[in-house]
């Protein structure tokens, strides 16, 4: 079957972040120092050799660049700067807009202005519909109960919907990813069973992490400080949006303190803006490999989060202490910021979310299929004898 070659792929690919490819001669000291790199799975270097040579729908059906946590070691360890850690997050944000049928991300990772015009339209039209929703039928004084301006029953209905918006989008381009990966780029049969034996490795690597936890085995750093915030803030993020989705109800009652969801909500809080801090710091500092170079969407990431974060505690705060004007007004603000957040998400960096887990999903699926399929072939000749 013939391969199709894109020679302008590697200047494509520049608009995704990756600048220095041309220099890597292929020495290999990027995979040889990588913790996680083994023989079948040979990153960076095979990602970028592929890249080299223009084998894009080579590239669109691999596992390599979602299985690199980006700890920099094999950009430090490069001889020639080619910088092959860049060149793997450059590629999941361009996998991330071939799994979009929509082509929305390609537009926000190719222009930071699109994305910027597209988060202005959505928080527009977001204030515009809830104004009208809250003086058509409540009162700005009132936060919650009856007569609320936004009670607590039309926020949940809200909350869901777009949720449910999300959650298509979501699963449409994890099936796409499927396809890509387990159909089109396997080339050896997966028997069905392995997909249920091997199910556990979904969650396992959502709540845990524990490869990016293993990307620095020193002594004299037993906990891997990136690790450990990136982890704070994956989980501050799915607490908030359960506790939004499923108990707003209780969360938008008071001004008392509920605790028993409350505390929740304050933890996830001190994980959002421990990350939100962490990551705006080493990207103005430019301390460390991983933060020397910033794509536009990294910076959209972090200040939509860091004001998201900001006008929630304001919002907290104003109802806590009976301000149910600045409240409601603030809450306005506050859902501007978590509309077009929640909606970007399929088409943005946070979907490493959902492509990270499933990416070690299907690499231990596929392992464990061509282990099989090897044992198989050995077997033959010895049943012919």
């Amino acid at each position: 079957m013939a391969i199709r070659v894109n020679p302008t792929f590697i200047d494509d690919l520049n608009r995704y972040g990756a600048e220095d490819v041309q220099l890597c001669y292929q020495c290999g000291d990027c995979s040889t120092v990588c913790p996680h790199a083994d023989d079948m799975y040979i990153f960076p270097r095979k990602s970028m050799r592929f890249l080299q040579m223009g084998l894009e729908q080579k590239i669109e059906t691999t596992l390599e660049p979602w299985l690199c946590y980006y700890c920099g070691q094999c950009s430090i360890q490069c001889p020639r700067e080619a910088d092959p850690g860049e060149t793997m997050m450059s590629l999941r944000r361009w996998l991330i807009s071939k799994y979009d049928f929509t082509g929305i991300a390609r537009k926000f990772f190719k222009s930071r202005l699109t994305e910027v015009l597209t988060i202005i339209t959505v928080a527009v039209i977001t204030a515009v519909f809830l104004l009208f929703y809250g003086f058509s039928g409540g009162n700005l004084t009132i936060y919650d109960g009856k007569g609320a301006f936004l009670p607590s029953t039309f926020i949940h209905r809200f909350d869901l919907t777009i949720g449910g918006v999300l959650l298509i989008f979501l699963l449409t381009n994890a099936i796409h990813m499927w396809y890509l990966v387990m159909i089109k780029g396997t080339d050896f049969p997966v028997p069905w069973w392995i997909y249920i034996k091997q199910l556990y490795q979904l969650p396992w690597h959502f709540f845990t992490q524990k490869r990016y936890s293993e990307c620095e085995k020193k002594q004299e750093h037993p906990v891997f400080m990136p690790w450990l915030i990136h982890l704070g803030l994956m989980f501050g993020y799915v607490t908030m949006l359960v506790l939004v989705m499923v108990f707003i109800e209780q969360l938008q009652a008071g001004p008392e303190i509920r605790w028993q969801v409350h505390i929740f909500g304050y933890l996830a809080t001190i994980g959002l803006l421990t990350g939100t801090f962490y990551f705006i710091r080493n990207r103005i500092r430019k301390n460390y490999v991983q933060y020397k170079k910033s794509h536009g969407t990294d910076w959209v990431f972090v200040i939509l989060l860091f004001y998201i974060v900001l006008t929630g505690i304001l919002q907290h705060v104003f109802h806590r202490t009976g301000l149910n004007v600045a409240a409601n007004i603030t809450y306005v603000i506050h859902l501007m910021g978590v509309v077009p957040w929640l909606l970007r998400m399929p088409f943005s960096k946070w979907s490493h979310l959902i492509y990270r887990p499933l990416a070690m999903y299907f690499a231990e699926i596929r392992r464990e299929a061509a282990a099989r399929q090897a044992s198989i072939i050995q077997t033959v000749p010895v049943l012919i004898k």
